[in-house]
């Protein structure tokens, strides 16, 4: 019989920290709401101490999910223990992660302290803790360069003063897995009480071994591996959830161990991370890459019309990656377009459903073929302007290479129509100045990233955008066969997140004239190499 692996997702606390994947409180939410149907078992919802905000998403999170257990970072010290059980004390399965640093190196440069002081530090926090919480983990950060004798007197002290789960992290991505399993093994063969706590991994990628860490690991004993979506994280990143859970399971007959992961929620929630950062999922990143089940060369097609086992050693449906065309037109009933959401894992209302088979209807009139990559960004996109303030109506672009592009864009908004036009160097350039004479709200365009969702010419454009003003950055996503309009669509989703409950210069009758288009220069850049 397999043994239980169990899943600590990080993504909300370590791979947030990674440049460029900050997320906003509803976005923290649903991803953990999505965290939950994937199956994991603890969710660190982030570091409670750090920041205002950081306390309120870890508190917001605690109250949205009921099956699995919600844990927040805190160092060493009583007051990060206070602020995360006051965040994290009304899930119905709390967790206190705790913390120090235990290798010479960081003792003596970081935290100035003893061998000795920081076992006292240890003793005294861990106490605390449990005195708060049943639940408590300790983390011996760079325990990788830690002393072996020493790792085993600060594992010993934290699990007899409460901990019930050791975290030996490879903090730095230093170790290769050898030494993983050497120093997993030495732990349960030298800590007395080590039966009383469970062994986690938290393996970093800086050398490219997290995943193999972290299975040396867990061959050795450990039994809890910390892990994140798409392996995202500090520097090179963690371990990634999706390789981990299908590795456990693809080659159980090898290793025989087993995660509670419906792994087909596995490319949905990866999806979900990309769409809601903004960041692209690298095209051959196992799993959940978009080549992850594609075949180029003539032998492995030929190999797999013969048998698809030749070269998959999973199937695509196993991730949740749908293999069908969706074989539906503009004919087709609402009811066949119903049993394909569900098909591909939807649950929506039956107002969503109407707006997005209304969707769906105009897509098929632009398109010959659609296809459930189609569908699903039809969707996702539709699910960033739930709540839009301002809504395309239409638009008009005159460009080519020898003249200014011009834009005339019509905007909605409270059942009322606005016009306007701008010029730019480039078709987005003049449709997004438009539309920000339009609002009468300045912001900056931070990154633009446009993509095709299918192979064919009429595929579907799919453009992520980050925008700014002066409270933050805000992302927004956009889909069309038109990429003038998926760029519209996509900055007005973000616009309207940006604006949200403001009080903003349209509201207060600001002219048009006072605005200016920030980030001219990557503008110019990107409408060139549209040209």
């Amino acid at each position: 019989m397999a043994e239980r692996v169990y899943i600590f997702d990080t993504t909300l606390r370590d791979g947030e920290q990674a440049p460029g994947y900050s997320m906003n409180l509803d976005e923290k939410i649903k991803m953990a709401k999505t965290l939950e149907a994937l199956g994991v078992d603890i969710i660190e919802a982030g570091f409670a101490i750090s920041s205002p905000g950081d306390f309120e998403s870890v508190k917001a999170i605690a109250g949205a999910v009921e099956n699995v257990t919600v844990a927040s970072l805190a160092r060493a010290l009583k007051k990060d223990i206070d602020a995360a059980w006051a965040a994290v004390s009304q899930a119905r399965k709390p967790r206190i992660h705790v913390f120090l640093a235990t290798s010479d190196l960081h003792l003596e440069y970081k935290l100035k302290l003893t061998r000795q002081e920081a076992l006292e530090r240890i003793r005294e926090n861990v106490s605390y803790a449990r005195s708060l919480c049943d639940d408590i983990e300790f983390s011996l950060e760079d325990a990788t360069r830690t002393d072996l004798d020493y790792m085993c007197q600060v594992v010993e002290t934290a699990i007899d003063c409460g901990a019930t789960t050791i975290n030996l992290p490879d903090t730095v991505g230093y170790a290769v897995p050898g030494e993983m399993s050497n120093m997993v093994s030495y732990v349960k063969s030298h800590v007395r009480n080590i039966d009383r706590a469970v062994i986690s991994m938290h393996c970093h990628d800086d050398l490219g071994l997290a995943v193999a860490n972290t299975l040396a690991g867990i061959q050795a004993g450990a039994r809890q591996v910390e892990c994140t979506l798409c392996g995202i994280g500090e520097r090179a990143g963690n371990a990634a959830l999706e390789e981990i859970a299908m590795l456990l399971k693809t080659r159980q007959d090898a290793l025989g161990f087993e995660t509670g992961i419906n792994t087909r929620e596995i490319s949905r929630s990866a999806r979900l991370l990309s769409t809601t950062t903004g960041v692209k999922i690298f095209p051959s990143k196992a799993i959940v890459g978009a080549n992850a089940f594609a075949h180029e060369s003539g032998i492995h097609q030929h190999g797999m019309m013969a048998n698809s086992k030749t070269y998959e050693i999973m199937t695509p449906e196993s991730v949740g990656v749908s293999q069908t065309s969706l074989v539906l037109g503009k004919h087709s009933g609402q009811h066949a377009f119903s049993k394909k959401l569900a098909e591909l894992g939807y649950t929506v209302t039956k107002e969503e459903e109407d707006r997005l088979f209304a969707e769906f209807k105009k897509t098929c009139d632009r398109k010959k073929t659609v296809s459930d990559r189609d569908i699903v960004a039809l969707v996702e996109s539709t699910e960033e302007t739930e709540s839009r303030t301002w809504a395309l109506e239409s638009f008009v672009v005159n460009s080519g290479n020898h003249m200014d592009s011009t834009a005339c864009i019509s905007l909605r908004k409270d059942g009322k129509i606005y016009k306007d036009v701008a010029i730019g160097t480039g078709p987005v350039y003049a449709s997004l100045r438009a539309v920000e004479k339009i609002i009468r709200h300045p912001f900056s365009l931070d990154d633009y990233q446009l993509q095709a969702v299918t192979e064919n010419r009429d595929a579907l454009g799919e453009v992520l955008v980050k925008v700014s003003d002066a409270s933050g950055t805000y992302r927004g996503r956009g889909v069309s066969t038109d990429v003038i309009e998926a760029s519209i669509l996509s900055t007005l989703s973000a616009v309207n997140k940006m604006l949200g409950g403001k009080d903003s210069p349209f509201a207060r009758g600001q002219s048009a004239s006072s605005m200016s288009f920030e980030n001219d220069m990557l503008m110019d850049h990107t409408d060139k190499s549209e040209a």
